[in-house]
């Protein structure tokens, strides 16, 4: 399957939907909770899932309910979950991520660490100042979980934390673990600052699947 076939996958809009609820779980998504998300039938919900998995963008298991075993247990259930694959189109093909790849172990070779921070930071705060000028009004919680969403992080709220699933630069991360952890925990410092949400704050909190940064309430708020 190329490229531009599975992009073309994500553009019926219920299956993005669908596709947007599964990336943003901890867990795997059977049918039943993947149809009630968006609101579909189950049969419809299968037919979408399928195709994502078949795209590559999703990856399937098969495991039976928690605490049923043996002949009776019944069939085990088809999961799904994000697939690690990451697709991207260029007419006609460029690589940027080589030149993203350079770029990162020049600034490890040369100890630019603290000027990608600073960099990363002045864009967070950009991107902060920008949101909350369009939405004087909004809570400081949704202002930055719609920053986080429109750059590619999927936040997810667990309990009193703002998860990001996605790190938009997984490939750089996993090869530059402490510059692409520093850039990604200023930007979203920035981010914080400029959008006048004084009562969360960012801090490094590693998961697997997960970006590397968190988001909760500060530590003065929760007193």
């Amino acid at each position: 399957m190329t490229e531009i076939s599975v992009i073309a996958a994500l553009d019926d809009p219920v299956r993005f939907r669908l596709y947007d609820y599964v990336c943003r779980q901890d867990h795997e998504v059977g049918r039943d909770e993947a149809a009630a998300s968006v609101g579909i039938q189950r049969g419809t919900a299968a037919s979408h899932l399928d195709k994502l998995a078949a795209a590559g963008l999703l990856n399937v298991t098969f495991r039976r309910p928690a605490g049923r075993s043996g002949p009776g247990a019944g069939r085990p259930a088809k999961l799904y979950c994000r697939s690690d694959a990451e697709h991207q189109v260029s007419v006609p093909p460029r690589d940027y991520r080589a030149a993203a790849e350079i770029l990162a172990e020049v600034a490890e070779v040369t100890g630019a660490e603290p000027a990608v921070q600073r960099v990363a930071r002045r864009r967070g705060s950009q991107i902060g100042r920008a949101a909350r000028a369009a939405n004087p009004a909004a809570g400081a919680a949704d202002l930055v979980a719609a920053c986080l969403a429109a750059q590619g992080y999927q936040p997810c709220v667990d309990g009193p934390v703002i998860r990001l699933r996605n790190c938009p630069f997984h490939v750089l991360a996993d090869q530059h673990p402490p510059l692409i952890c520093g850039m990604n925990l200023a930007l979203v410092q920035g981010l914080l600052e400029a959008a006048a949400a004084s009562g969360l704050a960012a801090r490094l909190d590693p998961q697997p699947g997960d970006c590397c940064v968190v988001v909760e309430r500060s530590k003065d708020v929760r007193a």
